[in-house]
């Protein structure tokens, strides 16, 4: 603001201007016309005189827009607040500074502020706009203060202000020659920009809360009101949590339903400080999560903020979290020699601290060479690409490897390897699990195929058209049999995948024989159709595919087909899978009825690579199947309050037992573990009747379907709830991942599953699962699975659901666990009986 003109000066001399010029007008002698000669040496011409008015105009206004822009606009002050810390290094820390209550805090954070205050005061560009600074904790070494300042600064000032904040040569303390015992010594002055959520939060005492770990104690902590009533709205609440001071602290999250996540919604973030500086934050949580999610994280300090930001909507239950604290690490990594051996992240599975620097030393015997296999690999940093690896990474032979990695090894020409993992200041994950192997140069995977990653896989995996080195290495250099495809980018692919529409070469030349030509459409199975017949309410194709992706919300209603979903009014629509869309496409809104289904209220995706354990509340229509004395035998789908669909092959009569009388049977609801099936989670019922569907067929499996009724229904939580049945026209397309789930054999001819089980596996083209099964299939069935084997349902799983997620996020049943030939062979994809061709008889026994 000193930089430009006085007002005062300004106004002053254009209003000289204007008064100079009004003499000159009043000057002008206006003579005859007849004396031009006199009139031209008296005076200016008229167009002159008008000019220079016309000029003087402008210049007057835009002198005075620059002065109404430069009060008005450019000098509008900007409220900028930033929070700090600071060391103070001549003084010892106190534990009544804990309490923000207590003289001896009030004492220190009044010297700490006056230190602040002068600090500021030393800088121009810091300084004239400084406001209000408050002092907010301590904490040990010597004394760390926070504390958070506020600005006043013209908006052409702010980024000045920002620019000398940021600097940390700015924030520094200058000696008065005067004193030679300064009252505080200062270093680290630090200060960053508040995040704007919190900058326009309501600050409120009532909702800050300090706690200190006690020595071999777990001490929790909720939101206010947790579980009886919400947390509340337009709130700004903090956790500030402490251990001593040799200590670091454990935080896990036992429980946390917030508002689902937007870009406005509620939110918690923890920080590795005392003050909620972005610099410092390791996670930012909404939504809510599973119990069994991980959770877990770790400070680098005996300090940690957990803040809790909320908008003006809403009621959601809050959190329920604990804590510990642990003895700060010495040293991390170590040395490791012999043959094998296995090491991970500190603290791993839970997330590792910040601001660490481990490294291990590997080595094998001297006639060896040494590789580590990282079975688990998480090491992932928002915002940052996987090719930079500039935050966390993990630095083997001079490559840094960072980000959510599946199995990966990394090997040594020599017997030794050196391995550094570095973690900065902000966000943590969960890190790695690894193991180094000693291995023979000349061979390096004994009686397996070296993929050039250093993975080991089976010889008959190489060449088979999988790639099963995460590099296809496996895939290379081969010579395709007279069973194989050779694709245009020189892959070999098995020739029944060849025109099953879906693009196995990766270059689509699988497929490219197949297509039709330009002015043609291909249908779903395949047979080409003019393109002027798509749309036109014929099914040209026979499987309605040229009629299925129409019509919009709102269209009008079209002839009914097999393909066409039909309203309840009676009339058709062509528009494919409307039901719980979101959409209200039927007049009578009719399709978007009896959608309370196919949602979950935990929706995070559990970051388990190799594993197929399912988190609480993952699956919540699944239910477990159990006979009195054998335990649990089949799984089944909840589809409303009281009825459940299974297969009817499950209640076959066998070794004298009559398996269909429903006194036998018991369902239990919201299990996860088969070994907690008292938990409070889980909801038990007997079974009232059981209906096959009577053209089911024991030896073909034909009609594998049955609907089971409740005694009582069953309440719906959040870990039990319905799945959507689809209609009877709802298209799951060739190629799209659906889901299996149940507690069956992890191996064929193995145990069962304690832990729910999960996989996502690929529906298949018919025709070319019919020529794998031999044309087994009726159209009463699906074929769904992993060709190259490995991923499948097994023994247990039968009656069980396979799910589909479609685009609206709801979950359908698509089909149920039937048969297979055997369990998870390669090219011997499961047998599911399909729930579009059952969905009528559904209906007509439970009115669903």
């Amino acid at each position: 603001m000193e930089r430009g003109p006085p007002a005062n000066s300004a106004g002053v001399r254009y209003s000289t201007q204007l008064q100079d010029m009004n003499n000159l007008d009043e000057g002008v002698e206006f003579l005859p016309a007849m004396n031009s000669k006199k009139m031209e040496k008296r005076g200016p011409r008229r167009p002159v005189v008008i000019t220079v008015l016309i000029i003087v105009f402008l210049l007057v206004s835009l002198t005075t827009g620059l002065l109404f822009w430069h009060f008005k606009y450019r000098n509008i002050p900007v409220q900028k607040v930033f929070n700090g810390h600071l060391r103070v290094l001549n003084w010892e820390f106190l534990d009544a500074y804990e309490n923000s209550s207590s003289p001896e805090f009030s004492m220190l954070a009044r010297k700490v502020k006056s230190t602040v205050e002068e600090i500021y005061k030393n800088h121009a560009d810091i300084g004239p706009y400084h406001k209000e600074t408050v002092i907010t904790a301590f904490s040990e070494g010597s004394v760390i203060a926070y504390y958070w300042s506020e600005f006043l600064v013209p908006k052409y000032r702010e980024e000045s202000l920002n620019r000398a904040i940021a600097d940390k040569q700015s924030l520094v303390q200058r000696w008065n020659p005067r004193l030679r015992n300064p009252m505080l010594k200062v270093e680290s002055v630090i200060a960053f920009p508040v995040d704007p959520s919190i900058a326009h939060s309501a600050r409120d005492n009532s909702c800050m809360f300090s706690l200190h770990a006690k020595e071999g104690e777990v001490t929790s902590f909720t939101t206010p009101g947790f579980p009886n009533s919400p947390y509340p709205n337009n709130a700004l609440c903090y956790w500030a949590l402490r251990a001593d001071a040799s200590s670091t602290i454990s935080l896990t999250f036992k429980t946390l339903e917030l508002e689902p996540c937007r870009d406005d919604s509620d939110y918690i973030k923890v920080y590795d400080s005392l003050s909620p500086v972005e610099p410092h934050a390791l996670v930012r949580l909404c939504g809510n999560y599973a119990p069994s999610y991980n959770l877990t994280f770790l400070s680098s300090q005996n300090v940690m903020l957990v803040t809790l930001v909320t908008n003006k909507e809403g009621r959601f239950p809050g959190f329920k979290a604990e804590f510990f604290q642990l003895p700060k690490l010495k040293a991390c990594g170590e040395t490791l020699k012999g043959d094998s051996g296995t090491f991970t992240t500190p603290y791993y599975p839970a997330h590792y601290p910040p601001d660490m620097d481990c490294v291990w030393n590997i080595e094998v015997p001297s006639i060896k060479n040494v590789k580590v296999r990282f079975n688990m690999f998480f090491v992932l940093e928002p915002g940052i690409p996987v090719s930079s690896c500039t935050k966390d990474y993990v630095q083997i032979n001079g490559t840094r490897y960072c980000g959510e990695r599946s199995q990966f090894v990394v090997a040594s020409t020599t017997n030794k390897i050196e391995l550094r993992f570095h973690s900065d200041q902000s966000y943590t994950d969960t890190g790695f699990s690894a193991e180094f192997l000693s291995y023979d140069s000349s061979d390096p995977c004994p009686g397996k195929f070296t993929c050039n990653t250093g993975r080991c896989i089976d010889r008959s995996m190489r060449c088979d058209g999988w790639l099963d080195c995460v590099d296809g290495s496996d895939e290379r250099s081969c010579t395709c049999t007279e069973q194989q495809f050779k694709c245009q980018n020189g892959w070999c692919k098995p020739r029944f995948w060849v025109c099953d529409n879906v693009n196995d070469c990766g270059d689509n030349s699988d497929e490219l024989q197949c297509s039709c030509s330009a002015d043609s459409f291909k249908c779903d199975n395949g047979k080409c159709v003019p393109s002027t017949q798509k749309c036109d309410g014929k099914d040209n194709c026979g499987d309605g595919s040229d009629e299925g992706s129409c019509s919009t919300a709102g269209q009008t209603t079209v002839p009914c087909k097999e393909y066409t979903y039909k309203c309840r009014s009676g009339h058709c629509i062509s528009k494919q899978n409307p039901e719980c869309d979101g959409e209200q496409d039927c007049e009578d809104h009719s399709d978007e009825d009896n959608c309370n289904c196919g949602l979950r209220s935990y929706v995070r995706k559990s970051r388990i690579v190799g594993g197929q354990n399912s988190d609480v509340g993952e699956w919540p229509w699944q239910v477990s199947l159990h006979v009195k004395g054998q335990g649990h035998i089949c799984g089944a789908s909840l589809v409303s309050a009281s009825w459940l669909v299974s297969a009817a092959h499950c209640f076959l009569p066998l070794q004298g037992i009559r398996y269909s009388d429903p006194s036998l049977w018991t369902a239990y609801l919201g299990l996860t573990d088969q070994g907690d099936r008292s938990g409070p989670n889980v909801q038990t019922r007997k079974i009232k009747r059981i209906i096959s569907h009577p053209f089911f067929n024991d030896y073909t499996y034909d009609y594998d379907i049955a609907v089971l009724e409740l005694q009582s229904p069953v309440t719906f939580t959040a870990v039990v709830q319905p799945i959507c049945l689809p209609d009877a026209t709802h298209n799951f397309p060739v190629g799209k991942d659906l889901w299996v789930t149940g507690w069956g054999a992890t191996a064929e001819g193995g145990t069962g599953a304690a832990i729910l089980q999960k996989a996502e596996i690929r529906l298949i083209n018919q025709t070319v699962c019919n020529q794998l099964l031999t044309d087994q299939l009726t159209p009463r069935m699906m074929c769904v699975g992993i060709l190259t084997g490995g991923v499948d349902a097994c023994q247990g799983d039968s009656g069980g659901p396979l799910v589909s997620v479609e685009p609206s996020s709801r979950m359908f049943l698509a089909g149920v666990v039937s048969w297979g030939d055997g369990c998870a062979q390669r090219n011997k994809p499961g047998v599911y009986s399909r729930l579009t061709s059952l969905r009528d008889w559904i209906q007509e026994h439970t009115g669903l």
